[in-house]
């Protein structure tokens, strides 16, 4: 069962650009979700991108203690999807969202002061647990208007879910760019800046956010997890959209020890970070647009883990090949590229399935689990590749045992309902 039935209409007219069409009918509501998901990469990017320089350097942590420290933020925000999720089913999106901005703007402002240990950990859980509460609660809404959207004949769900996707990374191309700014006055006044965006968002959302939200079931009896944790297909959808999350992981594991291999320093990182925030910016939307009308939920996702997977091989070859400089940066950009353009397939589909797949009112709890589920794949996956990395093994098999793990995923996916193919196939 579902909050909302499945179904596709015949495709509009496109007089104007994908982007405009789905702008234009967008409801209030819609539009608010989706500038709050730019607004909160703006604030979140403009600090955590420098934290881990300024613990090591301003306040003199060790190394092991950054690491723990950082870990302790993807932890709190990660493993706590599922219960933000919870919560937002129980008591409705607006106040799980305030809530979550609150406790974003106590930490960002807390982690200004910080200098001792325990109050930097104290503050790094304020800002993880915030994303847990809001990040489901925004996520979660958007789908589901997705498909209101969608049944009043404006297109595939997934566009306005793309949509949200390219503004999260608007928000993270913009916001370290504003970091860097800020960071020539101190690392203060950068976080002060970041709780200022989230004040911003706590009073947009205090104004334009209905209190409660039509088509929006709050679910009051307990439980849920138990028909989670049975519903194979839902899972099966985690385990693949873990794999993805698994492959994007690369950038701050494997593709680092690439690039110092190849050109000596990490230096070359931030462009390779710069130009997939600017494709999926500039191509989300048309990617999506095609993807819908040609493909549909299941075939976007496995082509764009066989997308990931040929990233993966590129730089398998060319690690057979040993470039090195200037051309050596050539296959990790390539897989820079192909991870990008999976990520456009990958990510709008599982959001947009996740509708499907979820019972009456709990959709917010399974938007939370595909995050906290598939963040335990990458935990797992994260540690057994770093393994591999340091067992030795000539320079290309680890590439190639991570480009396997994409093709073997796309077994994975599970299929749609008879009625869901059908529609989407009248659709294409």
């Amino acid at each position: 069962m579902t909050d909302l039935p499945s179904r596709t209409h015949p495709r509009r007219s496109a007089a104007k650009s994908p982007r405009e069409r789905t702008w234009k009918h967008l409801s209030p509501l819609l539009r608010l979700l989706i500038l709050t998901q730019l607004a909160f990469n703006i604030g979140f990017y403009a600090v955590l991108p420098f934290l881990a320089a300024h613990l090591g350097t301003a306040i003199g942590m060790a190394g092991w203690m950054v690491g723990f420290v950082l870990g302790l933020r993807t932890f709190s925000q990660q493993g706590l999807f599922v219960v933000g999720g919870w919560l937002v089913d129980r008591y409705g999106v607006r106040p799980v969202v305030l809530v979550g901005c609150v406790l974003r703007i106590a930490g960002f402002a807390w982690l200004g002061d910080a200098e001792q240990t325990w109050a930097v950990i104290a503050a790094v859980l304020l800002i993880g647990s915030a994303a847990a509460l809001f990040s489901p609660a925004v996520e979660s809404e958007v789908a589901r208007q997705a498909v209101v959207w969608e049944e009043k004949g404006h297109g595939p769900r997934t566009r306005v879910l793309a949509l949200l996707s390219a503004a999260g990374q608007a928000g993270a191309f913009v916001g370290p760019l504003l970091g860097v700014l800020l960071l020539a006055v101190n690392f203060r006044t950068a976080c002060l800046a970041g709780a200022g965006v989230f004040v911003l968002v706590l009073a947009g959302h205090l104004w334009l956010m209905p209190q409660h939200i039509p088509g929006r079931v709050r679910t009051r009896k307990r439980g849920g997890v138990g028909a989670l944790l049975r519903n194979r297909r839902f899972l099966a959808l985690c385990c693949a959209y873990g794999t993805y999350l698994l492959a994007y992981n690369q950038l701050y594991l494997a593709v680092p020890d690439e690039v110092e291999r190849v050109t000596g320093s990490q230096a070359a990182l931030s462009w390779l970070f710069a130009l997939s925030s600017l494709l999926v910016v500039l191509a989300q939307l048309p990617v999506t647009r095609w993807a819908g009308d040609r493909l549909g939920l299941r075939r976007s996702m496995g082509w764009g883990l066989l997308l990931v997977a040929a990233g993966f091989a590129v730089v398998a070859t060319a690690r057979l090949a040993n470039w090195t400089g200037i051309p050596g940066l050539l296959p990790a950009a390539g897989y820079v590229v192909l991870l990008t353009l999976g990520q456009m397939l990958v990510v709008p589909a599982a959001r947009a399935w996740v509708p499907d797949l979820a019972e009456d009112g709990r959709i917010g709890l399974y938007t939370g689990a595909l995050s906290s589920v598939s963040g335990l794949i990458v935990l797992i996956g994260s540690s057994a590749t770093g393994a591999i990395l340091d067992l030795g093994l000539p320079a290309a098999i680890p590439w190639l045992v991570l480009a396997t793990v994409p093709v073997l995923a796309v077994a994975l996916l599970p299929h749609r309902p008879e009625k869901a193919e059908s529609a989407a196939a009248a659709e294409r």
